[in-house]
């Protein structure tokens, strides 16, 4: 899907502010429910969906693939004919744009999808990740892909005869979801341990405890259950605290501001970013708490803090993934030395998340050493500047474009980012709540 280019501008520092607001809905949540329902039995009704290019990404796949999808007014319909129905022209070619979560999910439900030669491709930025693990896990249930390929674009051939498999589970949801999901169509049953200390985000196996005898979970254990029908959603999605973490970072670091942010996502294993700040110093508490699709969701009430300079060990890295580029920033405000360790799978995100940082930090001056696991940053009340301006080039990578500029907003140092359309794909309201919270900025 073609975007239209543009770039963004920020030179002034952000004044205080006391705001209450809603941001984007969650991306991971949105994806996992049009595939979940897609494969389900029966009509799902999916309400605040996230409308980014990740997910428009998502339902053109899914279209392609012969899944009826219609939107009615603010709601989205998703006409879900079961396991093994998905068809389409051998050698035809689906566009995952950007997202390696629509990706990887995809790609693990059709490969237990019998009968299906499909060619999986993507935006320049998704062509660089590495698909190792994943095709290594799918070729475990029987499917096949283009020789000697670990980069998109491939094709993919998918098993005739998917029979679970036993997998142990890292630190990526997304090969987990993927594990998961071409486990539901195998035969037998598909044994998944996880880390009891390191365990990655649950938003899939959340979806699927709304079906009886299709997951079991203990402990450390997730079996899948294959062959089991699933049942249709009726769901509202909540907001994203990742894109919230982006606003709850300007509020913590610019003085006399409070925010709340309303309905967002409190799933225990995506706090990372929250819980690392609170920890050392940030007034960040969470209000009005409910349980909805076996999510927690509530609210989050920010003021501007002290904060003392962060240490986050390994363990942090599941719950915090999608925030360390933010906590960067965080850390460059923050008088002294913060540490981040376990951070080696940042190198396979949008970018090499860590190393850009350090290029971008470098460029106000606050020191940044980065090896393959580790990241030390050297804060300071001091910003000096080596450049007239921070520079960020056709990176590709939405979350750097939102740091950038929450950089810039913190520091009053002018930032030059472009190709910011790919913000899109996860946050399509951030540069209006930017705005929301006086915050100036040019577009170009």
């Amino acid at each position: 899907m073609s975007k239209k280019k543009y770039s963004v501008i920020s030179q002034n520092r952000i004044a205080g502010f006391n705001k209450i607001l809603k941001v984007d809905s969650d991306k991971s949540i949105s994806i996992r429910t049009l595939l979940i329902s897609s494969i389900s039995q029966g009509i799902s009704k999916i309400d605040n969906i996230l409308e980014s290019e990740d997910i428009f990404s998502t339902i053109e796949c899914l279209r392609k693939l012969g899944v009826k999808i219609k939107k009615i007014k603010k709601s989205y319909f998703v006409y879900g004919k079961g396991f093994g129905s998905f068809a389409i022209k051998n050698n035809a070619v689906l566009n995952c744009g950007n997202s390696g979560t629509l990706t990887r999910l995809l790609i693990g439900i059709l490969s237990t999808t019998p009968g299906l030669k499909v060619n999986i491709t993507g935006d320049k930025s998704l062509k660089k990740r590495d698909m190792t693990k994943l095709i290594d896990l799918m070729g475990e249930f029987g499917a096949s892909f283009s020789k000697n390929k670990s980069y998109l674009p491939f094709q993919i051939t998918s098993s005739s005869m998917p029979l679970g498999i036993k997998y142990k589970s890292g630190i990526s949801a997304q090969l987990k979801s993927a594990v998961i999901l071409a486990g539901l169509n195998s035969f037998g049953t598909t044994n998944i341990l996880e880390n009891e200390s390191n365990k990655s985000r649950n938003h899939t196996e959340n979806l699927l405890l709304n079906n009886s005898g299709v997951l079991s979970i203990k402990k450390n254990e997730i079996k899948v259950f294959g062959k089991k029908a699933l049942d249709p959603f009726n769901i509202s999605v909540p907001g994203d605290p990742s894109s919230a973490a982006f606003f709850c970072a300007l509020a913590l670091f610019t003085e006399n501001s409070n925010l709340k942010i309303k309905n967002i996502c409190l799933n225990s294993r995506r706090l990372g970013f929250y819980k690392l700040l609170k920890r050392h110093g940030a007034k960040i508490v969470f209000t009005n708490i409910k349980r909805r699709f076996n999510e927690t969701i509530g609210d989050i009430h920010v003021k501007s803090s002290k904060i003392s300079p962060i240490k986050a060990g390994s363990y942090y890295y599941p719950s915090t993934a999608d925030e360390y580029v933010i906590l960067s920033v965080c850390a460059a405000m923050i008088p002294g030395i913060s540490v981040f360790k376990g951070i080696s799978d940042l190198s396979n995100k949008e970018s090499s998340r860590a190393l850009e940082m350090k290029k971008i930090l470098k460029q106000i001056g606050i020191k940044c050493i980065l090896t393959k696991s580790e990241m030390r940053i050297f804060g300071s009340n001091e910003i000096k500047v080596k450049k007239k301006y921070i520079v960020l080039k056709n990176l590709l990578d939405h979350r750097i474009c939102m740091a950038t500029v929450c950089l810039s907003l913190l520091t009053g140092v002018k930032s030059f980012v472009k190709n910011f359309e790919t913000v899109e794909t996860s946050s399509p309201s951030f540069l209006k709540i930017i705005k929301l919270i006086g915050g100036k900025y040019e577009v170009r």
